[in-house]
């Protein structure tokens, strides 16, 4: 079922300190407010379990940023799907641009990161979009199509209506720059044609899909009054409370 989300993703230098003070400032000015989407927090591996502790997980769902590839084994530093499962979160952010970008994780190994996280019960948070290049090249709808079905189009019609996707224009990213509201919608609307064409009207309808790319206080409303754009995955903006909630209730 569609829903409207509000997702931060924390930085790397988040301290586990700043963190737990970000988390349980959050979570007191959710208190006792009517909101109309669901709120989640995306925090550093070494954070999951603290932050999960602190708040109220039916008010905030926890997201790790990654997770491993492989179920178990000798993969010194890894952090599986299931160890990040087990810490409290229920969903985990893969196919970041960055980590598409830094680490060259291909479409074959987020789509096994993509099983194993269905496996443990998280729901991913699956990234998609185009760097300034492809965007300016027109190819864009090219590129999230191939992003989304090399990943992600083996799966059966009932785990593909387990993941989110969150659309993120990489040109858009700490840029200061924001894909308009036009440009977010019509790209929105692109992906859920591909989806319903691999998975029928009913799975496309019912799939979130999240703008990633500088969204803020200022242009959330815009962005999400358009019918298929179902919330935000939020950077910097959501490493400050006063920042943050004015998204959240931008629905």
């Amino acid at each position: 079922m569609r829903k409207n989300i509000v997702a931060g993703n924390w930085k790397m230098n988040t301290t586990l300190q700043e963190g737990l003070e970000l988390a349980k400032g959050l979570n007191e000015a959710l208190k006792g407010k009517a909101i109309n989407c669901d709120v989640i927090i995306g925090t550093p591996f070494t954070h999951l379990a603290s932050i999960a502790a602190a708040i109220d997980t039916d008010k905030i769902g926890v997201a790790a940023e990654n997770c491993a590839d492989k179920e178990k084994g000798a993969y010194t530093g890894e952090v599986s799907a299931a160890m990040v499962a087990s810490t409290g979160a229920k969903y985990v952010i893969l196919g970041h641009s960055e980590r598409r970008a830094y680490y060259h994780e291909t479409p074959a190994i987020l789509k096994t990161k993509v099983e194993l996280a269905l496996a443990n019960g998280l729901t991913p948070i699956f990234c998609i979009g185009e760097v300034l290049e492809e965007r300016e090249a027109g190819k864009h709808f090219e590129v999230v199509d191939a992003q989304i079905k090399e990943s992600l189009f083996d799966l059966s019609a009932e785990d593909f209506g387990k993941i989110v996707l969150a659309y993120e224009p990489v040109w858009a990213i700490g840029t200061g720059k924001t894909a308009t509201a036009e440009q977010a919608e019509e790209i929105h609307a692109h992906i859920r044609a591909t989806l319903a064409a691999k998975y029928g009207n009913t799975v496309a309808d019912d799939c979130t899909i999240l703008y990633g790319g500088s969204a803020n206080a200022g242009n959330a409303k815009e962005l999400f009054s358009k019918p298929n754009v179902d919330g935000g995955l939020i950077g910097g903006a959501s490493l400050a409370v006063d920042k943050f909630m004015p998204i959240v209730e931008a629905f």
